[in-house]
């Protein structure tokens, strides 16, 4: 393990508290004319998997869109990774679409594995792991913004690093800080720890903040962002894809 490595991971993930979404939904926008822009754009070490493409989620996109102040964000967290190592996109903005399919799948299979939970705890279970769709301008999904961003590590042979569960894996062990705290960890468990250090370190170098029950998410410029950055405001509100329809809408 080089030196930069080891600094990289010396330091634990802070442990945070899950969001408070109706005082987070309150965080005023500025709102931002920025672009959609897309990663595969974007030279190495950046690759670009759009997992729910790849899954048929419908009306999922083959292509992860971010805003561009997002863009040159992650440029940078690539450009700082030690030699070899490499940043997966799994996902970037989102279609409202995906968002409720994501959303309505999760709390389905909540409620059949635990039929007890009443509507407001399943709400908070869901939520964990996937915010309720919404395109209102005052209180966007993440996602829906293009501030949002799902990412991993990968080796020299671009196979991703492991962090201990899968992407999108709805249990308690994909909390960010999950390993911090147990104790006789494994030489496995020791090696996932330092690579959510190491994402976690390179990501908030680079001004992003993490959602805490998810290793994998990451935000620029949203009102999670906002929040766990301690900002007055947020940057960007809903967005949409361009395309040669609205332009032409737009232009006539």
């Amino acid at each position: 393990m080089t030196d930069s490595l080891s600094q990289l991971t010396a330091t634990p993930i802070v442990e945070r508290p899950e969001p408070d979404w109706p005082v987070l939904s309150r965080i005023p926008i500025q709102g931002s004319d920025e672009p959609l822009v897309p990663l595969s754009l974007a030279p190495a070490p950046i690759k670009v998997f759009p997992v729910y493409a790849k899954q048929s989620v419908p009306g999922a996109v083959n292509e992860c869109y971010v805003r561009e102040g997002v863009y040159r964000r992650l440029l940078r967290v690539a450009r700082s990774l030690p030699e070899g190592m490499g940043l997966i996109i799994l996902d970037g903005w989102r279609p409202w679409r995906v968002q409720q399919y994501l959303f309505d799948t999760l709390q389905e299979a909540i409620r059949a594995h635990h039929p007890e939970l009443d509507q407001e705890a399943l709400l908070a279970r869901t939520r964990e792991f996937v915010s309720v769709p919404s395109r209102e301008p005052e209180a966007p999904s993440p996602h829906l913004t293009g501030g949002a961003v799902d990412v991993t590590l990968s080796d020299a042979d671009g196979l991703p690093l492991n962090m201990g569960t899968l992407f999108d894996e709805a249990v308690p062990a994909s909390h960010t800080a999950y390993f911090e705290n147990r104790e006789a960890l494994s030489e496995t468990q020791r090696q996932v720890r330092d690579n959510r250090r190491l994402l976690y370190a390179v990501m908030y170098e680079a001004g992003f903040t993490n959602l805490p029950s998810e290793w994998w998410h990451y935000d620029s410029g949203d009102q999670l962002w906002a929040h766990y950055g301690q900002h007055e405001r947020a940057i960007y509100g809903p967005a949409e894809l361009a395309t040669v329809e609205s332009r032409w809408r737009r232009q006539l």
